[in-house]
Order: structure tokens, then C-alpha cells, then sequence
């Protein structure tokens, strides 16, 4: 702050003592609910567990603000409660279409409890919490009730600062970090200033929790803490209140009293309280009314209850779980999670938590919304993507709600998700005047460019050839080859289906172990990846011995692994999206291994885990995930098997049933749950969350699109362009198998006799060739393909033995160095 305050400042105890305070941490990420205003002017969002308001979210929903804020109840003499961990607590929604919420959080005897809603200013980026407090008429009179908030500004709890304020003649408590400010602030009934007393302090030190756990009282008034580990505290001012409740009693033995707190967060001191002060001049319930008013504008799909089984409660929760993580800043910008797995083991060295955006994640988001008739949504996430693609065509692994990158990886499921976003907007006619073939054609031009290898497939861990990432990237190149020829692009289109059905023609060759140890009746099934070979894109040390590393294993165990050693159910996306029929062979086969290793009978029904010696999930003793731990079963694996199912022609209302068990109290899915007996002492439960993400958007998209595919009878998400080629006879009649690809990121030794090989390459180039020892050479140049690059073909002699080149950039005036040999060989390779 300046040495000219914008508000006076109180008299206070002075500077707090103890700084920096402890390591700041986040908080568990195991959600009741994450709740917002429909409206997007209240740039705003809140999370909600154990009773209590979690992290806020300002100005956009990748930007934490706020750790936590909770009350603190004390008789003065022979307890202080701390609502997370002292108080019962129940939760529900004020409203079944609303996104606000209610804790009733009793005394364990009985004597007193708070019953609290939670919701945000429906205009401005202030949440409000609306207390109750009831007690008996004897103890109530002497609770002392305090509130208690981390700030966490700028998204860190480090160098964060505190000063008490007077604004108005009422006691204000400010926080700032960069440029940042929260304030803090209470009303209570008409003769209440809010706050009576207030403090600031170093956590673990001279914070207010510390001060009463110490006597009982609050003997601290510390007018400012600067630079650290920070929490504010106020006292709230409810004598008279009480004192009135007394005497209005009668005979019932029971009092109470309400009141409100809010906290606001601007760029700097005066927004801040502004917006807090501002809000708090509205009575409650009107904010209430108006909020509830906002959400029941947002259009539910009630006609996809009809296939729930809980009555549609997880249907309306899972609509507005999706709509929630939207942020109000940047359109269309869905982020994963608005948590932090793990988050009690987190501190500022782990800035990204959940709330980031994935192109996957946030694809499946859309096609979720576009299964719920809300096309406009999925189009200015379409819109977002075509503002944050890469020059190349590609999209960064994850990023900042700016579009500014976090990781680095390479996945190209998530390049082919926005093609097949955009080509279902297409067919769905819901593209609007949205101009979206560029877009299109340089996300395939990337896929073209780097496929069939991923630097990482859809678990961001290993390079190599995997069933579900070659199951997008043949969905894209199809969905991209049929807009082409909508655009009259014939040639183009031709190019992509090409590829797609050279990839396609591959699968098996890439993906498939003919001498599978995982089930003793099943030598060939589809393995999770395979790695890349000796001088193809992203091999690694151990190339050539089909082995892949698994870098999140327990320290002192084994993580070099066979391929054929490790499967998951990602071959499952080649029939979701069209690539296979549900009854191939090698597909049933594989999911006999699939459900001999990975299948986890529950409570709730049946789960899968993400691969077999998965290490990201909860330690085997319980503890938190922290760089490794053991893999837990997924709920949305599920809903993938369902939709499996359905596609083979089974009834999926028993898995529909079990997914929805998943769901917490507040309908929340989570991402993993926990798959042991229960751990008495702690929250793990048998078939309950786990300590990753809740909710995850991801499985509530796999939810909605479920109920979506079982309303119709077929898998929402396949792609009948794909089905037509690949899966129906007469279309798979047309494919062109004779073709084999060669680049300088996958360069390859052999080829079928009577095969055509197309040389692809990012710049123009000529090949200088022979297929008879150089005795005779030949020369091709390339020709361009647009964002794809360059392509030449050559069709060496059936009889010949090899085929030989160099390759030359004219532009550049550049050769290869080295000539390039493949033989020529008779059969199917």
C-alpha cells in the first residue's frame, strides 16, 4: 500500500509477528461443488468441501485467489469448533438448476448449528455466504463467531499482504498480491457493523486460528501482515442480534441470527471493496432470487433424463458442471477442473492444478454441450481453439486460459479433436458464419506431418504408436478430407483419406502383440502403445527392444516394462469413433484381457483402471500422489465401456446406473476412486473418491454423451463418414491398400512389391531415384499439399530388390547426405 492510503487504517496491534509463516499449501480437491453466477459479468467462481468455501477463482477460472474461508465457533472457555474438521455437515443445492449452495453444519452435541448458502453476486465478482446460526438460548449468548480466510492472490500463497481498514465506519479486512486485491467484509442484522473486531497474522504463527486454539479467545488485533503465508480474521458483531433473538424465543428453547459475508476481488484496493461493500447493500435474498433466476435461463436437456436412473439429478449437475468451467473472460475457453489433485501436499512450485485448459478435455466438453442441443456454446469453443492454434496446425499439450503454454508435449489426439468438433458443428449446421476450413486444413497438414507417432498419447506419458490416438487422428484426417471436398479441394481430400487409410491399413502391424502374457488363452490383443522404433520420431534409449518407461512408479520398483506387458481400453476409441465394428475379433479379444487386468468389482458396479502398473493415483499406504503413487479406477472408463456396449447392441442401463453411483453429494464425478477396503481414519472409502480431481469435466461429458447416445440408440459420438469407409463392406471395398509412406521423422527399410511409396516432407524437394542399382536413376520433384507439405511418389518395378534415393531442396540448394535404401519385398507387410 502507499504511505497515502485510500482508507484509514485501523488502530490496531501493529505488525504481525512470525513472518514468512509456514509453506503455504492449497486444499483437498475432493469438491462438493464448484459453483458461479450463470451471468458473465460476475467473473467469479467458488469451490465448496468439508463444509466450507474452498478456492476462489478471479478474474478468470484459471486464477486462484482464495485458499479457503471458514468460521471458527467458541464458547469463550471450553471449546473452539473449526468448521472443516469439528462441525457434522450436510450438503444440497438451494436450487435443483442452480449452482449455488447449502451446508448445514452442526455442534457433534447437538447444541447449536449453520446453516449456510453459498452463491455468487449474480452481476459482480464477489461471492456471499448467508449464515444462520441457531443455538440453544442458553449457549448462544456467548458464542464468539469468527471468520477466518487464506488469501492466496496472484494464484500464491507467498508474499501475500494484509491490512485492517475502516471503510465507513465499518471494519474491513483488505488483502493484496500484484496487483491484486481481496476485501473481506460482513453485515449482520440492523444493528451490526459486520465486523466487531478484526486481525491479521502469519499462518501457523500469529494467525487467528492459533489465537483462539491457544485460550479460547482472541487476544491478537494485528493491524497488517506483509509479505508471506497470510489469514485474516474477523469477529462478528452479533451481540444485539442475539440479544433480540432472546427476547422474540418464546418457548421453543432455540434462538438464531443471520448474517452475510462477502468477498470481492478486483485490480486493486478501491475495485475490491467497491464490489464487497456494494454487495452487501443488496439484501440476501435478492441476490439469491436473482442468481436462481439466472440458472434456470440456462435451458437443461431435461428430455436426456429419461435414460438416467437417479432421476435426472446427475444429468442437471453434470450440465452445469460443463457450463461452469467455461470461462467469462475468453469464450469457449472450458478448463478441466476447477481444482488441485492433491492439493494439501501442493504449494507454489505446482502453479497449475486442473484449471488449465486441454484441448481434449476441452473438446470432449463441447461435443458434451452439443449433445445437450446447445450448439452456440460448442462453437465459441470451436472459435477459442481457431484462436490459439499454433502456426503449425498444432495446439500446445495444456495452457493458461490466455493461450500462453504450461507443458510441453506433443499429443496428437488432441490436434485431431477440434477437426472433429469442427466437422460435427458442420453436419449439425451450426457453424453459423463461421469460416472454418483453414483451421481445419492446418490441423490435419499437422497430423500429416507428424503421425502415426505421438510424443504422447491420451494419459500424457509415453511416445509411440497407441490404438486410441491413432483412432482420433483417422476420425480427423476423414472428418478433415470431408470438408475438403465440400470446399471442392478434391485432390486434398483424396491426399488426407490416403493417409488416413494407410494408417488404418496399419493398426494392427503398429498396435497389436501376436505373443500377448497377459491372459493365457490370448496371444494377440491390442497393447497400450508401442514405443517408437530406432531412428523414428521420439525413440528412446532402449529402441528396438519394445520397452516403455514408466515414470511415476514407486521409488525402488521395477518401470521398464514390456509393450505387450501393459494394455488399457484405449482401443475402445477405434470403435466410439468408427475405425472398427464392435464385434471385430481382435477387439472382443483384447477386452477379455482388458477385464482380466484392469476390471475392479465395486460397491457402485463395475470400474477399470487406466493401464496395469499405473502409478499416478493414491500411494498404496493411502497417502497423496506425489510424483508417484498406484493407479485407481477412472469412472469414466465406464462410461466408455458403456458406450462400447451399446455399440455392440447390449443393454448399458446397469452401467448407466453405476456411473451415476460414482457421484459424490453434490453430483460431482470424480476422477479416480478409491479401490481397497476402507482406510478407517481417513476419507477413503471403497468406490469413493480418491485424492485427484472432483469433479472432473471430463467424465461429466462422458456422461451427458452417454445418456445422449442411449436416448438414440447409437454411439453419439461415431462418425458415419468413418463407419461408411472402414466398417461397411462396400466402403472398405474402395480403400487404396497399396500405398506406403516414408519421412525423415519415421524413415522405414522395406516395402511390399507392387506397393506405390510417397516420400512426405515439410519443404519442396526432388527425389533423385533408382530401382536397379543406380544403373538407371530417375528423378521426381514434389508437389505441394498445403499445410500438409510436400508429397513425391514412386512405383519401383514388382521384381526389383530394392529402391534406392537422395533427396535435394532445390530452394535450398540442399542434398540429404546420404542415400536412403528399401527393399522390396514379396507378400503383405
Amino acid at each position: 500500500m502507499s504511505d497515502q492510503p485510500l482508507y484509514r487504517w485501523l488502530e490496531q496491534q501493529g505488525e504481525a509477528f512470525g513472518t514468512p509463516g509456514m509453506r503455504p499449501r492449497w486444499t483437498s480437491s475432493l469438491k462438493d461443488a464448484v459453483g458461479t453466477a450463470y451471468s458473465a459479468s460476475s467473473r467469479i467462481w467458488f469451490t465448496c468441501s468439508h463444509g466450507i468455501l474452498n478456492e476462489v477463482y478471479h478474474p478468470t477460472i484459471d486464477r486462484p485467489q482464495v485458499r479457503d474461508m471458514q468460521f471458527l465457533i467458541t464458547d469463550g472457555e471450553t471449546f473452539v469448533h473449526e468448521e472443516k474438521r469439528d462441525l457434522h455437515n450436510s450438503f444440497e443445492y438451494i436450487h435443483p438448476e442452480a449452482m449455488g449452495v447449502r451446508y448445514v453444519n452442526r455442534d457433534p452435541e447437538g447444541r447449536y448449528e449453520l446453516t449456510k448458502e453459498i452463491l455468487c453476486d449474480p452481476h459482480h465478482s464477489v461471492v456471499l455466504t448467508h449464515v444462520r446460526l441457531q443455538g440453544d438460548e442458553n449457549l448462544l449468548p456467548r458464542l464468539k463467531v469468527y471468520v477466518l480466510l487464506a488469501p492466496r492472490l496472484d494464484g500464491g500463497g507467498t508474499d501475500n499482504n494484509a491490512r485492517a481498514v475502516d471503510i465507513a465506519g465499518r471494519k474491513v479486512l483488505l488483502a493484496w498480491k500484484n496487483g491484486w486485491s481481496l476485501a473481506l467484509a460482513a453485515n449482520g442484522g440492523p444493528s451490526s457493523l459486520g465486523f466487531s473486531r478484526v486481525s491479521c497474522g502469519f499462518v501457523g504463527e500469529s494467525d487467528g486460528w492459533r489465537d483462539l486454539m491457544d485460550n479460547f479467545h482472541m487476544d491478537w488485533e494485528f493491524g497488517s501482515a506483509t509479505s508471506g503465508n497470510i489469514a485474516v480474521m474477523g469477529e462478528l458483531d452479533l451481540a444485539t442480534e442475539i440479544a433480540q433473538a432472546e427476547r422474540g424465543n418464546g418457548a421453543s428453547g432455540k434462538c438464531a441470527v443471520e448474517f452475510t459475508v462477502a468477498v470481492g476481488i478486483g485490480e486493486g484496493h478501491h475495485p475490491a471493496a467497491q464490489k464487497t461493500m456494494g454487495a452487501l447493500a443488496i439484501p440476501f435474498a435478492e441476490h439469491r432470487s436473482r442468481f436462481i433466476d439466472q440458472w434456470r435461463r440456462a435451458a437443461h436437456p431435461q428430455w436426456l433424463a429419461a435414460k438416467t436412473q437417479d432421476g435426472g439429478k446427475l444429468m442437471r449437475a453434470s450440465h452445469n458442471v460443463l457450463l461452469a468451467h467455461e470461462d467469462k473472460t475468453y469464450a469457449g475457453a472450458f478448463v478441466a477442473s476447477a481444482s488441485i489433485p492433491w492439493g494439501q501436499v501442493k504449494s507454489d512450485d505446482d502453479l497449475g492444478g486442473y484449471h488449465l485448459v486441454w484441448t481434449r478435455d476441452m473438446v470432449q466438453t463441447a461435443t458434451a454441450l452439443l449433445a445437450c442441443g446447445r450448439a452456440e456454446t460448442a462453437r465459441r469453443a470451436l472459435v477459442y481453439l481457431a484462436c490459439t492454434q499454433q502456426p503449425n496446425g498444432g495446439f500446445a499439450q495444456n495452457f493458461w486460459i490466455d493461450g500462453t503454454p504450461y507443458w510441453s508435449g506433443k499429443q496428437l489426439d488432441e490436434v485431431a479433436f477440434p477437426i472433429m468438433l469442427a466437422w460435427r458443428l458442420w453436419k449439425a449446421d451450426g457453424l453459423g458464419g463461421l469460416k472454418i476450413f483453414p483451421f481445419v486444413e492446418r490441423a490435419a497438414g499437422y497430423l500429416v506431418r507428424h503421425a502415426p507417432i505421438t510424443h504422447q498419447e491420451r494419459w500424457e506419458e509415453n511416445a509411440g504408436y497407441s490404438p486410441s490416438t491413432l483412432a482420433a487422428v483417422i476420425a480427423g484426417l476423414i472428418c478433415a478430407a470431408d470438408m475438403a471436398h465440400a470446399h471442392e479441394s478434391t485432390e486434398m481430400a483424396v491426399f488426407l483419406e490416403e493417409f488416413a487409410d494407410w494408417i488404418e491399413h496399419h493398426l494392427e502391424d503398429w498396435t497389436v502383440t501376436n505373443n500377448g502374457i497377459l491372459h493365457p488363452e490370448i496371444k494377440r490383443h491390442y497393447m497400450r502403445i508401442r514405443p517408437p522404433e530406432c531412428g523414428e520420431a521420439y525413440a528412446h534409449e532402449s529402441c528396438g527392444k519394445e520397452t516403455i518407461r514408466l515414470s511415476n512408479r514407486p521409488p525402488g520398483t521395477r518401470y521398464e516394462f514390456e509393450a505387450r506387458e501393459i494394455i488399457d481400453g484405449g482401443f475402445l476409441e477405434l470403435v466410439r469413433y468408427g475405425v472398427r465394428r464392435a464385434d471385430d475379433p481382435l477387439i472382443v479379444d483384447s477386452l477379455k484381457v482388458v477385464d482380466a487386468i484392469l476390471k475392479r468389482d465395486l460397491p457402485q458396479g463395475p470400474g477399470w483402471l487406466r493401464y496395469n502398473w499405473d502409478g499416478y493415483g493414491q500411494r498404496s499406504d493411502g497417502g497423496p500422489y506425489e510424483g508417484w503413487g498406484q493407479g485407481r479406477v477412472w469412472p469414466l472408463l465406464t462410461g466408455e465401456r458403456a458406450h462400447y456396449e451399446l455399440a455392440a447392441g447390449r443393454d448399458i442401463t446397469p452401467l448407466i446406473r453405476t456411473y451415476e453411483r460414482f457421484a459424490t453429494a453434490g453430483h460431482m464425478l470424480p476422477e479416480q476412486v478409491w479401490d481397497e477396503p476402507n482406510r478407517p481414519g481417513t476419507s477413503l472409502r471403497l468406490g469413493r473418491p480418491a485424492g485427484s480431481a472432483v469433479p472432473l469435466v471430463w467424465a461429466h461429458a462422458e456422461y451427458v454423451k452417454l445418456l445422449r447416445s442411449a436416448v438414440e440408440g447409437k454411439v453419439f459420438d461415431r462418425i458415419d463418414a468413418v463407419y461408411d469407409r472402414y466398417c461397411e463392406p462396400e466402403g472398405h471395398k474402395q480403400l487404396r491398400r497399396k500405398l506406403e509412406m516414408f519421412s525423415l521423422r519415421r524413415p522405414i527399410q522395406r516395402m511390399a512389391a507392387g506397393n506405390t511409396l510417397r516420400i512426405l516432407d515439410e519443404a519442396q524437394f526432388d527425389v533423385v531415384w533408382s530401382d536397379d542399382g543406380w544403373q538407371t536413376v530417375q528423378s521426381t520433384s514434389s508437389r505441394s499439399y498445403g499445410s500438409a507439405g510436400y508429397s513425391a511418389e514412386i512405383t519401383p518395378a514388382e521384381d526389383r530388390g530394392a529402391l534406392q534415393w537422395a533427396l535435394r531442396w532445390p530452394e535450398q540448394d540442399r542434398w540429404l547426405g546420404y542415400n536412403v535404401e528399401v527393399k522390396i519385398e514379396t507378400g503383405n507387410l
